[in-house]
């Protein structure tokens, strides 16, 4: 009974950490026919991403803190309803200015579920079993971005509108799945007051812990590395790939596999293999597969050959490193500041989502003509998460620091 409730409790969280990327993700394949419904160009749909990111990654600051003084379950009401609206809202946009609008606010409200899913994770688990349970949640939140743009693509076949309103019926499920099943971890005597000066106090003192800086940006940038083929894969299966919007699942089905088996191996080798071990393996194995894709991606280009498979085993390759790193990564940056894992949880997101919010507006659309710049900039990123986490194990650690 006990183990029952503990799945349960563990598919809640997942199905809350995984709103925010399919919000992403899930209307990839409808750039082209929402261009042409608003008489637009596909920068003009690209740019809704930024729209929803931007607010995103500014709102994944004041969420752990929101949850830390209000309590973790009022928190998830409060973004999960607003989210809903806002998806209704995308789902009749009579133009782009408005999609804009709606996305903002979708931004907005829904880092929420993730953010407090992660800081619940350490509230109600410990030890190997909290490098487990966040394997599990953290493989949701990886699957999402695979699986999004496949979900999208058959719901594309009735209508672009139908995406959002799946959205808006997913964020309804998973609010009513939290009220019902999720526990209040965060109880009247744990909770800190909500400040604008306590906020910026506690991110102030957060930023002075060289281990929890390096570990959150090295999340940010190892899920970026991957992250970027999403982005691109409007531009980069369609168009140099020759795929269509319903052949999505080329790039997105063993890019979930990689991730399913890189969080199986964190999973099982939690208690069995130490963290630090695991991270080492999974660096050097995530560096080995993004200079390999170099590698094919030159010689594709300068052979004039390519295959799609040739492009995308790569991609899948790589996720089965990152996909091991993240819990471990995630684990020991909450466990920096234990009594305020809101706010820890908040910073971690807010890094992952300032990484892709930049990949969208900025990286991006620069690299997405050439399969050989997407591979660079993957490389590039790994090698700079590989080099500081290299030189922060070099140091001490510091203690755990407490922010009252």
């Amino acid at each position: 009974m006990l183990k029952s409730r503990s799945s349960v409790l563990v598919l809640v969280l997942a199905t809350l950490a995984a709103l925010a990327p399919f919000a992403i993700d899930t209307y990839l394949p409808a750039f082209h026919v929402m261009a042409a419904e608003f008489g637009t160009d596909g920068v003009a749909i690209q740019q809704s991403l930024t729209f929803y990111l931007l607010p995103y990654a500014i709102m994944t600051l004041c969420h752990g803190a929101i949850s830390d003084a209000i309590g973790r379950i009022k928190t998830i009401k409060w973004g999960l309803g607003i989210f809903v609206v806002a998806s209704v809202g995308c789902a009749f946009a009579p133009n782009v200015q408005t999609l804009w609008l709606f996305r903002a606010l979708q931004g907005v409200s829904g880092g929420a579920g993730n953010t407090v899913a992660r800081a619940m994770v350490r509230d109600l688990f410990s030890g190997p079993q909290a490098q487990r349970v966040m394997a599990t949640v953290q493989l949701l939140f990886g699957i999402a971005p695979a699986v999004a743009p496949i979900l999208g693509g058959l719901l594309l076949g009735i209508h672009w509108q139908a995406i959002f309103v799946f959205l808006a019926l997913y964020a309804a499920i998973a609010l009513g799945a939290a009220v019902r099943y999720l526990p209040e971890t965060m109880t009247p005597d744990k909770r800190v007051p909500l400040s604008f000066a306590g906020i910026a106090r506690s991110y102030g003192i957060m930023l002075q812990h060289r281990t929890f800086v390096v570990l959150i940006t090295c999340l940010g940038l190892n899920f970026a590395a991957f992250f970027i083929y999403v982005l691109a894969s409007p531009v980069f299966l369609v168009e140099h790939l020759h795929l269509s919007s319903q052949q999505f699942g080329f790039l997105f089905i063993p890019t979930v596999t990689g991730m399913m088996l890189g969080s199986w191996i964190s999973r099982h080798s939690a208690g069995k293999l130490s963290p630090s071990r695991l991270l080492r393996w999974a660096f050097v194995w995530m560096v080995l597969v993004a200079c390999s894709n170099v590698g094919i991606q030159y010689w594709a280009m300068h052979t004039m050959q390519s295959a799609w498979w040739l492009a995308i085993l790569p991609i899948a390759l790589f996720n089965i490193g990152m996909a091991a790193a993240m819990p471990v990564l995630s684990i020991a940056a909450l466990d920096c500041f234990p009594a305020v894992r809101g706010a820890a949880a908040s910073a971690q997101a807010f890094m992952q989502m300032l990484c892709s919010t930049l990949s969208s507006a900025v990286i991006v659309p620069l690299m997405w003509d050439s399969p050989l710049k997407l591979a660079l900039t993957m490389l590039v990123m790994t090698l700079m998460s590989a080099v500081l986490l290299f030189f922060a194990r070099r140091q001490p650690m510091p203690a755990r620091m407490e922010i009252g």
